[in-house]
């Protein structure tokens, strides 16, 4: 099965545009909480999104799911959760959270009124992620890269691929059957990891889903929505080829694909790691 594939946009005309092209969720993020302070620094997207996107962008999917990301769970959750539920989110991801209440809580609030997902990105989710698993009321779940290694203090986000971490919990989901999938990608060809890399492992590990990364198509530079369409057109295409490809590889081609991905992520994140020490010298 090809991946489902995520897309965050607050734009009515992108939002048909990937839709066309088969982008099976369009993600409307209201995560502001938070955010700015940890990822202080680091080239990533911060939102402006609001509830409003929502109501506009939900009635023109016909084919593709309305993903929203709330905040992290603060005391507002409910309200917030109500609001997102009745402009008519699909999918509500709950963000950074850290302990089994916080997921308790956000079930709760839900009510099974749509369906949610658990977006994992700190070392303490993590630590209890067992006895969530176990507490279930959730329908998906999704490692997240960017913010979980700066939970842990590394340096580049597919340290945690290569470390072994996400193996680790996508075989707790998997034994769970518990829907899941993890990062970013780019389009092929791009990534300080090479997105080809990233989609073997994907497929290595059986995640089913995965968010097109800003340099899949950077709405942000590009005002003209033909040049978008183009740009989706042409990058869904060779995605979903190369995703077909797969379907002949052998074990050892993605035994390979391993290797290199260690060897490529150490040598990124010793790059990095080095710049840092320069940059602080």
């Amino acid at each position: 099965m090809p991946l489902k594939l995520m897309f965050i946009t607050n734009r009515p005309d992108v939002a048909l545009v990937a839709q066309k092209y088969g982008v099976d969720r369009v993600w409307v993020d209201l995560e502001t909480r938070g955010k700015e302070l940890r990822q202080k620094g680091l080239n990533s997207v911060k939102s402006q999104h609001t509830v409003g996107d929502i109501r506009t962008i939900k009635p023109l999917l016909t084919t593709s799911e309305m993903l929203v990301r709330v905040n992290s769970w603060y005391e507002g959750s409910p309200a917030e959760i109500d609001a997102v539920i009745n402009a008519g989110a699909d999918i509500i991801m709950l963000p950074y959270w850290k302990t089994i209440d916080e997921v308790a809580a956000f079930a709760k609030a839900v009510g099974n009124r749509c369906k949610t997902t658990l977006l994992l990105e700190t070392k303490e989710a993590v630590d209890c992620i067992d006895d969530v698993i176990k507490m279930g009321g959730f329908d998906e779940i999704h490692i997240g890269l960017n913010d979980l290694h700066l939970s842990y203090g590394m340096n580049f986000m597919f340290e945690l691929l290569a470390d072994g971490t996400v193996e680790k919990l996508c075989n707790k989901f998997k034994v769970a059957s518990i829907p899941y999938g993890f990062g970013g990608i780019a389009k092929l060809g791009c990534g300080m990891l090479p997105a080809e890399k990233v989609i073997m492992e994907h497929y290595w590990l059986g995640s089913s889903r995965a968010i097109l990364s800003r340099s899949f198509c950077d709405c942000a530079t590009i005002s003209d929505i033909a040049e978008i369409d183009a740009v989706f057109r042409e990058n869904m295409k060779s995605l979903r080829e190369f995703e077909k490809s797969l379907a002949n590889a052998t074990p050892a081609a993605f035994a390979q694909n391993k290797v290199d991905v260690a060897k490529a992520v150490s040598e990124i994140a010793d790059r990095i790691r080095q710049a840092k020490k320069s940059a602080v010298a």
